[in-house]
């Protein structure tokens, strides 16, 4: 079966344009979800909105969205209001224009979405435009509205398609220093900054995803196997806390460690 398209519409450089979709490119529809279940009964648990003050359960009807501007102070805006506010759609993904991918720190980086050509005849357009962009190595910027929001989207080749990233705007990306003000600056030199390169050479691999695994989700697929079949559950064992080690020391023996396990892998 085809899978559902997230939004429908033109992909427009300049005065070229094709019909696209784009179709969400990662899912989390496979991992364990749970049900609220009341322990008493055995039956589902429902959400449900109550007044804060007066704790009566209030009607769909009754439900509206409020913005807080003084402490219990609400402006309240109908569905209708906000609505209209949203910027109309066109349903057209404009580009704006072209530039190297890595211009774009990946912080930035939203969802994924495959972007396709939907008819036969855009597909000579939609490989003109791929072909292009690969021949070129550059990526397109582009704007459209995506789920009742102006988004800005990256678009990249991938195999025989294109990728559409939508981007975070710049108001959403929290200042570095919130993270990083109290890291002390430390110049690292000589035998131990070798050591450090060392390791990290010997280490080097490539990114293979299908070589790591969700281990979380498979303790959980145990777990309820193990619960549905009424065996006796036995609590993972805790990981030894880990100890204050003498930096260097500790560097010397990653070195070693990993250039044994290189030259078993060479052998």
């Amino acid at each position: 079966m085809a899978p559902r398209a997230n939004w429908k519409g033109m992909l427009k450089i300049a005065e070229l344009t094709c019909p696209v979709a784009l179709y969400t490119a990662s899912s989390t529809s496979d991992r364990i979800s749970f049900h609220m279940i009341n322990r008493k009964t055995g039956n589902r648990l429902r959400r449900e909105f109550v007044d804060a003050e007066s704790g009566n359960p209030v009607p769909r009807e009754d439900q509206v969205k409020g913005y807080e501007t003084a402490s219990g102070e609400h402006v309240i805006l109908t569905p209708e209001e906000i609505s209209d506010a949203i910027p109309d759609s066109d349903k057209t993904l404009s580009v704006s224009g072209f530039l190297d991918c890595d211009q774009i720190d990946k912080i930035y980086f939203d969802n994924p979405y495959y972007l396709a050509a939907t008819e036969p005849t855009g597909l000579e357009a939609y490989a003109l435009i791929r072909e292009g962009m690969r021949k070129e190595g550059v990526a397109a910027l582009a704007q459209t509205v995506l789920f009742r929001r102006m988004r800005t989207v990256m678009i990249r080749t991938h195999g025989d398609g294109l990728i559409a990233h939508t981007l975070n705007y710049d108001y959403e990306i929290r200042a570095p220093n919130e993270a990083f003000d109290d890291i002390p600056i430390r110049k690292i030199k000589g035998e131990m900054l070798d050591l450090a390169k060392h390791i990290i050479k010997t280490k080097a691999g490539t990114f293979d995803p299908a070589e790591f695994d969700d281990r979380y989700e498979e303790a959980l697929a145990e777990l309820i196997k193990a619960k549905a079949a009424g065996k006796t559950i036995k609590p993972a064992a805790k990981p030894a806390k880990a100890q204050v080690v003498d930096l260097m020391a500790a560097l010397r023996e990653s070195a070693a460690l990993s250039a044994k396990s290189k030259r078993k892998t060479a052998g």
